[in-house]
C-alpha cells in the first residue's frame, strides 16, 4: 500500500513538469516603447524580432509638458514677505552670538531660555489655530 502512495506522488510531481515543452521560437530580442497622440497609427516593428509596446495618450496631450514635469518647483522662500525672510536671515545669523544658544562662541548659552520661549509659543499658537480650524 505504501508502495502505490509514493508512487502516485512521484507521478503527481513530475507529470507537470513532464507537460511543459520548450518554446517553439526564442523570445525577442528588441522590446520597442512608442507613445501614440490621438487616432495615429503605433509604428511597426523594424524586423522580425522586435516588439513594439504603443502608449495612447489623448490628442490634447500631444504638446504638452509631461506630467512629471508640469508641478511648479518649490518656491516656499522666494513666495515668503519680506519680514518672513529678514527673521530667517536674523535667525541664521544669531549662531555664535551672544543671546543664541548655540555650543559656538563665547556667551552662546546665554539665549537658550529665550529660544524655548520662542519655540513654546510658535507651538502654543500653532495648536489653538488647530483647534478654531476643527468643527
Amino acid at each position: 500500500m505504501a508502495r502505490w502512495v509514493w508512487a502516485g506522488l512521484a507521478l503527481a510531481i513530475t507529470t507537470p513538469a513532464l507537460a511543459q515543452d520548450a518554446p517553439a521560437d526564442p523570445p525577442p530580442q528588441r522590446v520597442r516603447n512608442a507613445t501614440v497622440y490621438g487616432k495615429d497609427a503605433c509604428p511597426k516593428p523594424a524586423s522580425d524580432d522586435e516588439i513594439v509596446v504603443c502608449a495612447r495618450l489623448d490628442e490634447g496631450e500631444r504638446y504638452r509638458i509631461p506630467k512629471r514635469f508640469r508641478a511648479p518647483p518649490d518656491r516656499s522662500s522666494a513666495g515668503a514677505s519680506w519680514a518672513v525672510r529678514a527673521d530667517s536671515a536674523m535667525e541664521e545669523a544669531r549662531v555664535g552670538r551672544p543671546n543664541s544658544c548655540s555650543v559656538v562662541g563665547t556667551g552662546g548659552q546665554t539665549g537658550c531660555t529665550q529660544a524655548m520661549l520662542r519655540n513654546w509659543f510658535a507651538w502654543r499658537r500653532d495648536q489653538q489655530a488647530q483647534q478654531r480650524d476643527i468643527p
